[in-house]
This record gives structure tokens, sequence and C-alpha cells, in this order.
């Protein structure tokens, strides 16, 4: 059997405009409360053989309180976004226009001075494939949606230009299979509820 990897999105500590390049801040009460909500749900996922999640402090606390027990990956964390850390896009954007758009338009632009798009997805699809493949292994991992957009088009194979179409919601859960070199993207639907005759 492959592997299976599932990705959780970490719960979010600001509102999606405030949302900041390399967010350091822990979660604020609302996602305390997304995290309890969710709880029944995300559980389950607590019994894969191995749990991680990134280094930021949204992403572990989620983890923890889901009772993940998740160990750290640095290979996990967000994109290096150099001198923009701390910012918003609209901060980045007022300061810096040109450059911005430059890095929206080019994979392998750092205007910044940090990471290209192309270096951060290669660096998680990396951690994807150095991932111990066991028959049937689960993996759970607790980690920002930018993570997990990048891990997606690493898995699909797809052009860099898609990560910007990817739209990962807070405590959403999104599977890969597969091995090495190998992966597919798993939809995990609602059980077809039996029929009442």
């Amino acid at each position: 059997m492959p592997l299976r990897v599932t990705f959780v999105a970490a719960a979010r500590s600001t509102p999606l405009l405030a949302e900041r390049f390399e967010d350091d801040r822990p979660l604020d009460q609302a996602g305390w409360d997304e995290v309890q909500r969710a709880a029944g749900d995300l559980l389950p996922l607590a019994a894969a053989e191995l749990r991680y999640c990134s280094p930021a402090p949204r992403s572990r606390a989620t983890g923890d309180a889901l009772g993940y027990a998740p160990l750290v990956q640095l290979a996990l964390r967000d994109c290096d976004m150099g001198r923009w850390r701390g910012l918003t896009l609209g901060e980045a954007m007022a300061r810096e226009p040109q450059a911005v758009d430059c890095w929206l338009a080019d994979p392998w632009a750092t205007p910044h001075g940090g990471e290209s798009l192309l270096a951060f997805i290669s660096r998680v699809g990396g951690w994807l494939e150095t991932r111990p493949v066991e028959d049937g292994g689960r993996i759970v991992a607790v980690a920002e949606p930018s993570v997990i957009r990048a891990a997606l088009v690493y898995t699909l194979k797809a052009p860099p230009a898609s990560y910007w179409n990817i739209d990962v919601r807070p405590l959403s859960t999104t599977t890969v299979t597969g091995r090495r070199g190998r992966w597919n993207l798993r939809f995990d639907g609602i059980p077809a509820q039996p029929s009442r005759t």
C-alpha cells in the first residue's frame, strides 16, 4: 500500500487580509475556538504512525491542541520572505510595488532577498520525498496553508504559477498518497448513506 500523508492546515491567528509573511504570532482566541470545534473530526488523525508540524507557533499549537504531539520539521517552515518577513502583502506592495509584481510573476524571483517560490516548492517536495515508506504508513503534518499549497504543486507536478490558485482553508485536510517520485492527490468524500427502503 502507498504512503498516506495528510496535511492539516493550521488554525488562523488573524483575519485573512491581516495575514503576514512568515507570521510567527500564536493562535488567538478565535483560532483556539476553531480548533475546539474541529477537534472531533481531526482527532482520529492522531492515530498516524508519524505526526509532524511546521515550526510556526500556530502550527505547533494546532497540532498540540488536537492531541498529535507532533515533531517539528524545519523543512515545513513557511517560505523565507527575507526583508518582507512580518509584512502583509498590501504593506509589501505599498513599499515595493515593482518587486512584488516581479515576485508574483516569476517563480525564480527573490526581490525580497529570501527564497524563490520554486526553491520553496522544492524544499517542501524534498521533505515529502524523504518520508519513510512502509506498507500502508500514515503521516499527519500540521502546516501553514502556504506549505500545503507548495506540497500540492509539487505532488501534481503543476506549473509553479498554479500555487497562486490553490486555496487552503484553516483546519482543512489534504491527503496525498504514493511514494518517492509518484504522488497522487486523494479526495476523501463523505461515505454514501445507505438508502432506506
